[in-house]
Formats: structure tokens, C-alpha cells, sequence
């Protein structure tokens, strides 16, 4: 009885994730009505057979005075109005094609938004506007029902106000015959809804391949491997990088402070065989866990579409914060009095053993610990898993559950194999004087990290995203990194008279210390590149201008985004690049909920950051890149130049 009070909770805390997640995806597959546009979808036809061409109708009905913004808006830049353009969005279908969308005429309305007594056109759609998605039934399609779902999302607006962007799904049925089956009377409920289609441009909206994209695999700049969408074996070399890309966000800053504690918890048990690799497992099943839930969320959510979307939200980094703020405080063993156990049960080696009676953890605490892991890693996205789980977010449910299932498993292998080799670990101090120097350094680490989780959440709530980030708290991580190391060698000195564990360790913490310091200056540095914030009008304004456009998407948690801009984009030779009067440098802050830049990252088919993006006359479509050197950055700059090239300086 009172181990099964003990573990509830765990499923609290379980409920609070689940919760958080949620806060992310308002209106997700929300079925409300709205009071200014009816949203509703209809088939041309109920039953269809393999080579069939069926089309879906999307029919937005205004109240009167209301209307909705173009697939294409194009306000007047007098406004200075963010426009949210209207999008249908599906995932592919086994059986079924789809085509590009036949968009209803729009209509020309004159508003004064800017209050200047004078109104200006702009097109809208409004009234009974009616979207056209057309469908093919391949040959090879198997009998069944298909259930198709739509995620539309809109901004209605009158002559002067908008409602908040909404983003609902429809779901659409449709019967797919054998191909030897008579035909069945399946006509459209109002036939009359499609008699805007232009039926004889059918074949014209399937242009594109009916093979999957190729994918490319792309390292500081460099190809790494192409993936045909042709080939056999596509999708196990697919599951195969988004493995790899897992296994290398075990590398990245957010995820390393906490690899050693797993590693203590483990050297606990590794005495026990058996339960050490019970243990690792457990911490494995965590982060496949996680990475399955954020693949569930991009399937199944239709606002969420992220990555690293979670960290968007302030309460939940500042949540993270205040979580591993806790844990710092057990490494310290600060706890004078009688916290619920659960506390405990994150800490190696340090809480009331397990309900077995052996040490490492309990079972629900190393799960959850597997969870955390996970989630730290999703501020850092890796090479290879970045453009994997970009693809996944446009697949079907099945295929974006398997890629996401795919990174948690390349992640969660290093601590699998660790536990499945007990002597890998055994010789981590399990007790005595530098059991408890470990515990104390890696405590103070962890209130650096609480505080930059704490930072970065606060940071969005004190201003616009237009707005500079605040960068004091980083002085704040440096200093305790500085104090970790002054502990590490003053303890040393205490526990040890050898000249060689003296040396060394002095000189590890000179060079952490002095890393910290230098950290602290570049990433408070505001820097020598004159960005310009993002705005949708700047953007279309740059694109008018016929400038280089290179886009930096970031943000204040995102600590890949900061070495890239330190090491990379304030190298001289990048800096003097980034200031010439034909390119516009233009900064995309996502550090808290930045709708626009979102909607920016979402058109690029990319999901996660850091990205820089790179545009110009001679390079239409952004070239893009989640790492990248000094070279390949001064290279697309001079590609998407392209005639201009010889632009004064």
C-alpha cells in the first residue's frame, strides 16, 4: 500500500507533461463553431473505384462584414499588418493522391486599417468562398473506407479587427471499391458545390512526381548522403539517419550536464549486472517515450508542427527550471527536511533505495529520468534528425510515429549499451570523499542550467519578439560554472596528495572556468551584424528590393543557435558579407510563442532550429542549413546574389 502511494506521484507528474504539451496546440483538431466563418468540407463523390478522380470542397461561409485572408495575402505595407494566410493542409494517404488546391477568386474589400482616412484595396476571400482539393484513386489502392483529415487554418477579419488565427481539421470519408465492383451511386449530397471546379484542369493540379522527395543530408554545409524517394530501401535508410541524428543529440550542450548523473545512477548498480541493464533499459524506454509523443503530437495535432515547439512556451521552460533547480539542490543535499519521496527518486545514488532493496533508482524514476533526458534534448536539434523529422511531419500518421520512434531509439542507445557493460561504469566513485566532490560539482552545473532554463522562460514575457532578448542570467550560469571549478580543485587538494590527479583536474577547471567567461561574454555580446527583426512585411519588402535575404532562425534556449553565431556568424570575413547594402540580415526570434516566425519556419518545411536560410535574386528558394561553416555561408550569399554580384559594398 504505501509503495503504490509512493509511485502516484510519478503519474502526476506524468499528467503535468501531458498537460504541458496540450498548452502548445490551442484548437488542436478543434471541431468549435465560429461565429464569423462556418468551415465545412464536402466530397464530390462517397464511393470511388481504383483510377477514379474525386475532389474535395472546403467551403468557408462569412457572416456578413467578415472575410478571410488570401491563400497569398499581399496587405498594403502602409498597414505594417502581420497577414496570416489561408492554408489547407492532409497527409498523404495510402491509395490516394492528392493535387494542388484549385483557391476560390478573390475580392477586392477597401479597409482603412492605418487609420488614415483614405482606404486602400485588398483582396480576400469572403462570402461563400469555396477551396478545391483534388483527389486521384491509384490503381494499386486497396478496398476500405479512407478517412481524410483537413487541417485548415484562417484569420477572419472585418474592416477593422481581426479575430486570433484559428487552425481547425475536417474529416472526409470515402469508400474505395474493388476495381471489378459496379459502380455505386455516389454522388455529391449538393452537386452544385462543385460547380466552380474547372474540371478540365484536373490532370494539370498532379504535375509533380508521384514518387517520394528525395532527401538530402546536409553537414556544415556539405552533402553528407542523398536518399532517393525511389529507391527500395528508402525508408530503412531513412530510419537509419533519424537513428543517427538521435544518437548524436547525445552530444549536444543541452543534453550533456545530465549524462553524468545517469552514468552515477548506473555505477550504483554495477555491481548487480542484472539490474543495471533493467535500469538502462528503463532509462531507454523513456526517451523513445518522449520522441514517440512529439511524433504523435505532429501526426495527430494540427498546430503542432515543431520540434522543439515545447520550449516555446514560457510556463514550460520556466516549469523545466524550476524542476532541475530541485535536482541541483538534492546533488547538493540541501533537503533538511522530508520532501515526497519522488524528489528522491532522481537522485543517484543519493534517495532511499528501491522498493527491491538495491540502489540505482527506482523503476518510475528512471523512466521519468529518460523523459527529462529527452526532453532537454529538443532545444538542440542534430544533424541528420533535423532533416528526418522534417520529412516525417508531412507523412502519414504511421510513417511520422516511426521516424520520431527512430531518433529516441538512436538516442537512448549509448545508455542501453552502458548498461549492458557494467564495467564501463563500475569504476565511478559509488561512495566516500569524491563520490560526494562529484555530486557537489555536478550540483552547482545544475543550478546553471536551472537558471538558464529559468532565463530563457522569463525572457519572453518581458518583451515582444521584435524586441532584443534579455542575456544578464548568462553572467549568472558562468559564475556557477566558475564555482564548480573553484570547488572541484580546492576539494581535490583536500582528498588527494598525488601531483598527477592535482594537475589534471587543475587544469580541467582552468579551462571550464575560463570557457564559462568566454561563453558569457559572446552570448551577452549583441554582436557587429546589424540584424533587422522578422516581420512578414520586412520580408516581402527585402524580396521587392530584389536584396540577399539570409534568415536566422533562433533562440535563447537554443544553445547550437548561439555557438553557430559566435563561432560562425561573427567571423569577420561572414560579418562583412552580412553588412553589404544588397543583403538584408534578418533574425527570426522563436524564443517564445512568435507566431509569424513560426508560420516562416513552417513554410520552409523545416522543424526545428537552429536553420539559416538564404535567399536572393539568383536563388529563389532558400538554400538552408542547420550547420554550417564560414565558407558554405559566404557561398550561398554569393549564389543567391547571383547578376547582382557586382553590388557595391
Amino acid at each position: 500500500m504505501n509503495q503504490r502511494r509512493q509511485h502516484r506521484p510519478w503519474y502526476g507528474f506524468l499528467a503535468i507533461f501531458i498537460g504541458l504539451v496540450s498548452l502548445t496546440t490551442h484548437a488542436a483538431r478543434g471541431q468549435f463553431t465560429d461565429p464569423n466563418v462556418e468551415v465545412t468540407v464536402a466530397s464530390s463523390r462517397q464511393a470511388a473505384r481504383p483510377g477514379d478522380q474525386v475532389v474535395f470542397a472546403v467551403l468557408f461561409e462569412h457572416a456578413p462584414g467578415w472575410h478571410i485572408h488570401t491563400n497569398d495575402p499581399k496587405p498594403p505595407p502602409e498597414w505594417e499588418f502581420e497577414a496570416i494566410k489561408t492554408e489547407i493542409r492532409t497527409k498523404e494517404q495510402p491509395g490516394l493522391r492528392f493535387g494542388r488546391i484549385q483557391w476560390p477568386t478573390a475580392k477586392t474589400v477597401h479597409i482603412d486599417l492605418a487609420g488614415s482616412g483614405t482606404p486602400l484595396p485588398y483582396d480576400v476571400f469572403e462570402g461563400r468562398a469555396i477551396a478545391y482539393l483534388p483527389v486521384m484513386v491509384e490503381a494499386s489502392a486497396l478496398p476500405g473506407t479512407r478517412e481524410v483529415s483537413l487541417t485548415i487554418a484562417y484569420q477572419a477579419c472585418d474592416d477593422t479587427t481581426c479575430d486570433m488565427p484559428r487552425t481547425v481539421t475536417r474529416t472526409v470519408r470515402i469508400d474505395i471499391q474493388g476495381a471489378d465492383d459496379p459502380p455505386a451511386e455516389s454522388a455529391a449530397a449538393d452537386p452544385s458545390i462543385f460547380s466552380g471546379f474547372n474540371t478540365a484542369t484536373f490532370g494539370e493540379l498532379f504535375e509533380r512526381s508521384t514518387r517520394r522527395d528525395d532527401v538530402v543530408f546536409d553537414v556544415f554545409g556539405y552533402r553528407v548522403f542523398n536518399l532517393r524517394g525511389d529507391h527500395p530501401i528508402f525508408l530503412v535508410m531513412l530510419l537509419l539517419a533519424a537513428a543517427l541524428g538521435g544518437f548524436i543529440l547525445n552530444l549536444t550542450p543541452c543534453v550533456i550536464p545530465v549524462i553524468p548523473i545517469k552514468i552515477m545512477s548506473l555505477s550504483a548498480a554495477a555491481g548487480n549486472p542484472a539490474r543495471c541493464l533493467y535500469l538502462g533499459l528503463v532509462t531507454s524506454a523513456g526517451i523513445v517515450f518522449f520522441w514517440i509523443v512529439i511524433g504523435a503530437c505532429i501526426a495527430f495535432i494540427a498546430s503542432f508542427n515543431q520540434v522543439s515547439q515545447l520550449f516555446q512556451q514560457p510556463l514550460f521552460t520556466i516549469g523545466i527550471g524550476l524542476f532541475v533547480a530541485l535536482m541541483a539542490l538534492g546533488m547538493l543535499g540541501l533537503f533538511s527536511i522530508n520532501l515526497p519521496s519522488w524528489v528522491y527518486r532522481l537522485m543517484p545514488s543519493t534517495g532511499p533505495r528501491s522498493a527491491d532493496g538495491s540502489a540505482g533508482g527506482s523503476t518510475p524514476g528512471t523512466f521519468l529520468f529518460g523523459v527529462f533526458t529527452a526532453v532537454l534534448s529538443t532545444p538542440c536539434t542534430a544533424p541528420f534528425m533535423a532533416t528526418a523529422s522534417a520529412w516525417a511531419a508531412k507523412q502519414p500518421p504511421a510513417l511520422s510515429l516511426a521516424t520520431f520512434g527512430a531518433i529516441g531509439v538512436g538516442m537512448a542507445f549509448p545508455y542501453a549499451l552502458l548498461s549492458a557493460n557494467p564495467r564501463w561504469v563500475s569504476k565511478v566513485p559509488r561512495s566516500g570523499p569524491a563520490s560526494h566532490l562529484v555530486k557537489q560539482v555536478m550540483g552547482i552545473l545544475m543550478v546553471g542550467v536551472a537558471v538558464f532554463f529559468l532565463g530563457t522562460g522569463i525572457d519572453p514575457l518581458a518583451r515582444l519578439p521584435v524586441d532584443p532578448p534579455i542575456r544578464w542570467f548568462w553572467w549568472i550560469v558562468a559564475l556557477c560554472i566558475i564555482a564548480a571549478m573553484s570547488v572541484l580543485v580546492f576539494r581535490t587538494f583536500l582528498i588527494t596528495r598525488r601531483i598527477g590527479p592535482r594537475l589534471f583536474w587543475t587544469i580541467t577547471s582552468l579551462l571550464f572556468a575560463a570557457s564559462g567567461g568566454y561563453m558569457a561574454i559572446h552570448f551577452t555580446d549583441r554582436g557587429p551584424i546589424p540584424w533587422v527583426a522578422y516581420t512578414p512585411e520586412r520580408f516581402d519588402e527585402a524580396v521587392r528590393q530584389n536584396k540577399v535575404i539570409v534568415l536566422d532562425f533562433t533562440a535563447e534556449w537554443c544553445l547550437n543557435c548561439k555557438a553557430l553565431e559566435a563561432g560562425v556568424l561573427h567571423r569577420p570575413e561572414v560579418v562583412a558579407a552580412l553588412t553589404r547594402t544588397d543583403v538584408v540580415p534578418m533574425r527570426v526570434d522563436l524564443t517564445g510563442n512568435n507566431v509569424a516566425g513560426g508560420e516562416k519556419l513552417k513554410s520552409l518545411d523545416w522543424v526545428g532550429i537552429p536553420l539559416l536560410a538564404i535567399s536572393g535574386p539568383g536563388k529563389p528558394t532558400p538554400a538552408k542549413f542547420d550547420t554550417y561553416t564560414p565558407q558554405t555561408v559566404l557561398d550561398a550569399i554569393s549564389a543567391a546574389r547571383g547578376s547582382t554580384a557586382s553590388a557595391r559594398p
